[in-house]
């Protein structure tokens, strides 16, 4: 397992960036799909990474800083070759323990509320986050789940 920083122009990359963008549209109406295209993962305030298994892509995650005490996590998506084998989980470690290196005291994310959304729920939910109100620009919406951590 390796995880690499940035690197977004990886033709792989670009097409689980894809894939999960298509993906999030067939379960949500557009105004409700709040994952990043290529160009938003460029942005200065996100730090993206992806996971290899024996230099296959696995899994992609991003971590956006809404202020020094506060992050976002943003486009978790594992590849349809590595599901259930834990990429998730690995991601998703690596993305608090450097949460906590930066300082962060709070992890907030968005993710759907309809059934194809249970696992990536189940996931966050493993890890301690807890739903809450929209942050940050977001708004209520029927298609969208809030949760955050603290850690502290």
């Amino acid at each position: 397992m390796d995880i690499r920083i940035g690197n977004l122009k990886n033709k792989e990359i670009v097409a689980l960036l894809q894939a999960h963008h298509e993906d999030m549209l067939n379960h949500s109406p557009p105004e409700s799909v709040h994952a990043l295209d290529l160009s938003a993962l460029e942005d200065s305030s996100i730090t993206f990474w992806s996971l290899w298994c024996d230099q296959g892509l696995a899994g992609i995650g991003a971590l956006k800083e809404l202020d020094n005490e506060h992050g976002e996590i943003k486009s978790m998506r594992t590849s349809r070759h590595h599901l259930r084998k834990g990429i998730a989980d690995d991601l998703l470690s690596h993305i608090v323990k450097e949460s906590k290196a930066r300082g962060y005291k709070k992890l907030s994310l968005e993710t759907g509320t309809a059934l194809a959304f249970l696992p990536a729920q189940k996931l966050y939910k493993k890890f301690g986050f807890q739903e809450c109100m929209p942050f940050g620009d977001y708004k209520k919406d029927p298609f969208s789940l809030f949760m955050k951590k603290n850690i502290v």
